[in-house]
């Protein structure tokens, strides 16, 4: 009790001498209370900006003065849109006009729930092809059951969302990682073009599979008409011309417009060329899709895949165009809010669904297209809604001369759009494994299909994090001269260990499926230190816990049982930096009993001088000619600066199984440069 009174009065005045260096501006002062688990301001206005953040915004903070800027990146991404969407109508089977609703509503409940003031909310081609997909068994061709059955999708997304929301499970768009993604784009891309093979050549593709269609595909090969293949051609090559020649146009408007002007001028339908033919003026009654309750029921699994994707794709744009804080404003202020899109993409498919729309999600080049023309805000998406209401109440007449297979050529630029050839490239130089796994989500998702490539790249994703989890980086720490605190010895050449200490780090949450390999690596690293030391062997082993934060049941009696085989080969377990989120799950496992209070550790140099103190007690001799039952002479404890830390002769390592020097990083000489592959 002494001695913890003479601790604590010792640090007391330790505290008042430092204490009287620090300016009073920099002095501790009392914690206050920083509400972290409260809700700012009133229920109903705090619940309706977490509702319609988009809508709160426009309607307190807009600054009038990007209205302009924002009204002319609306008209010149609506310029792009219209025949984009209009594009996507063939893909999912239904009427162009039906695209034109659906964008309008997707643009309008967006500007109002979304949290992102530059996204892009609308049909979008990775989508439509699910969509396709999902309802073409069902519809059988028929263009009005398309239509019910896709606004009967978009309202099972909507509910997918809801739930999503109220479970809070935002983190489903990280389960699609960057390589997985990349090649489950490209795979939709194939399949977007092997969907338009027929209608680019005028000819009659049928077949539920890939495999099927292309087989149908090259059985009419022969019958292709050449002036519907000629109208593809020439307005895919009129877009890659203008892309080329003049970026900043929009391309797919004006090849779609000239391809129309064509159409009338050269009388092409007669001609045998299909065009759209009438397109509807006016906007949809709101109305349920007239669909049966097993037809609802088959496309659950459809829409949950779908809400996946479409939520991912979402996020992925969001932070992909990040928009710049304007004066007085934080990046955290303009950054999308993970749950706050979810409730959007239930407004914006509830919405759909009632006016007879498709599930959408988000448009990165459309919202490229925004960003690069000024906008600021949603406003410029209202305006782009107010040119599409433009379209449907008086240009329809104008419509329905284009050609079918103008709208297919559209739709492989977009495809093209999807594969990345610099992503493939990029994930081959940092590591072939992400390499591997884009080529597998691309092979999944052609040959199994866009929906079960869904679930197959998310599974790939898990199984892929529970590899790394299972088998993660692990580590020897050292003292390095010159440098502070512990570091990872195979990182430097020129590290140093204390004899008979070993201190260790598993960089993984410790749960069933590693704490097997946590012990065959904690064993065979002893061996290898016994043999290459056998003059010191290893007394204490130090498994330093800050990464392992979370234990199962199955890794607490794994950590036990281990405490236990080291204590019967005479070695002591301890664990450095445990923090009190691990430490109880042990506690309640019996682990803290097995390995000891005395063997826990706040920090890593704690460990090494409680060793140290430890050791040279243990080593401790008695004075010469000194009866028996005389107190052994401990030496004193010396300070690390005092310790012998330089780099070893070459003498002394002569013989031992010492680790390769690794390269020189030329960033920093004293690391190895990462390794690849």
């Amino acid at each position: 009790m002494g001695s913890k009174r003479r601790n604590a009065k010792e640090l007391a005045r330790d505290e008042k001498r430092v204490g009287a260096s620090i300016p009073d501006h920099l002095r501790p002062r009392p914690a206050m209370d920083y509400e972290l688990e409260k809700e700012p301001g009133h229920a109903p206005v705090s619940v309706l900006r977490r509702a319609a953040p988009g809508l709160t915004y426009l309607l307190s903070r807009y600054p009038r003065g990007w209205l302009r800027k924002d009204a002319v990146a609306g008209v010149a991404v609506a310029a792009y849109l219209i025949p984009q969407v209009m594009a996507y109508s063939a893909i999912v089977d239904v009427p162009p006009v039906v695209s034109l609703w659906t964008a309008l509503a997707a643009i309008i409940v967006y500007a109002v729930l979304g949290s992102s003031r530059v996204l892009s909310s609308g049909p979008e081609s990775t989508i439509a092809l699910m969509t396709g997909v999902a309802i073409a068994p069902l519809a059988a061709g028929n263009p009005d059951r398309a239509v019910a059955l896709s606004a009967t999708l978009a309202l099972i997304v909507a509910g997918w969302c809801l739930i999503a929301r109220v479970l809070r499970a935002g983190i489903i768009a990280e389960l699609l990682s960057t390589p997985l993604l990349v090649g489950y784009l490209a795979g939709g891309a194939v399949l977007m073009v092997v969907g338009q093979l027929g209608k680019v050549t005028g000819t009659s593709v049928s077949g539920d599979t890939i495999v099927e269609v292309v087989r149908s595909f090259l059985s009419v090969v022969g019958q292709t008409q050449l002036p519907t293949l000629a109208v593809a051609a020439a307005t895919l090559g009129v877009i890659l011309l203008l892309i080329k020649v003049r970026p900043g146009w929009p391309a797919p408007l004006i090849a779609v417009a000239l391809a129309t002007i064509a159409s009338v001028l050269l009388h092409l339908e007669a001609q045998g060329v299909k065009v759209v033919g009438t397109v509807p003026s006016g906007l949809p009654t709101p109305q349920l899709p007239a669909v049966t309750l097993d037809e609802a029921k088959s496309l659950i699994f459809a829409g949950l895949g779908i809400a996946i994707v479409g939520y991912s794709d979402v996020m992925l744009i969001a932070r992909g165009f990040p928009l710049a804080p304007a004066e007085g404003e934080t990046k955290a202020e303009v950054r999308a809010d993970p749950q706050a899109e979810l409730v959007a993409m239930a407004g914006v498919h509830l919405t759909i669904g009632f006016f007879s729309g498709y599930p959408v999600s988000s448009s990165g080049s459309r919202t490229a297209l925004a960003i690069a023309g000024g906008a600021r805000s949603q406003v410029y998406s209202l305006v782009a809604g107010l040119c599409v209401i433009a379209v449907l109440f008086f240009a329809g007449p104008l419509m329905s001369q284009l050609p079918a297979a103008a709208l297919g050529a559209v739709v492989f630029y977009a495809a093209g759009k999807l594969v990345s050839i610099p992503d493939f490239k990029r994930l081959w130089r940092f590591r072939r494994r992400e390499f591997v796994l884009a080529i597998m989500a691309l092979l999944g998702t052609v040959i199994i299909g866009i929906l079960q490539g869904v679930v197959f790249a998310i599974a790939l994703s898990l199984l892929e994090m529970m590899h790394r989890l299972a088998r993660p980086h692990e580590g020897v720490l050292g003292r390095v001269p010159g440098i502070a605190g512990m570091h990872d010895v195979a990182d430097y050449p020129d590290a140093r260990t204390i004899p008979g200490c070993v201190f260790y780090r598993y960089d993984a949450p410790l749960f069933f499926a590693n704490i097997g390999d946590l012990r065959e690596r904690v064993d065979r690293l002893i061996g290898h230190e016994n043999e290459a030391y056998p003059e010191a062997p290893v007394r204490w082993f130090i498994l330093n816990v800050e990464a392992n934060v979370e234990v199962d049941i199955t890794a607490a009696d794994g950590l036990r049982e281990l405490a236990q085989e080291l204590d019967d080969r005479g070695i002591h377990l301890g664990l450095a930096r445990v923090k009190f989120d691990l430490y109880e799950p042990l506690d309640r496992a019996g682990v803290i009993d097995v390995i000891g209070k005395d063997m826990l550790f706040a920090t890593l140099p704690v460990a090494e001088e409680s060793y140290l103190r430890w050791a040279l007690e243990q080593d401790a001799i008695l004075p010469e000619d000194q009866p028996e039952g005389s107190v052994p002479v401990v030496p004193d404890l010396p300070v690390w600066s005092q310790l012998p830390w330089e780099r070893p002769d070459d003498d002394e390592v002569e013989g031992r199984q010492v680790k390769p020097v690794h390269p020189v990083n030329p960033i920093n000489p004293v690391r190895r440069p990462p390794v690849s592959g």
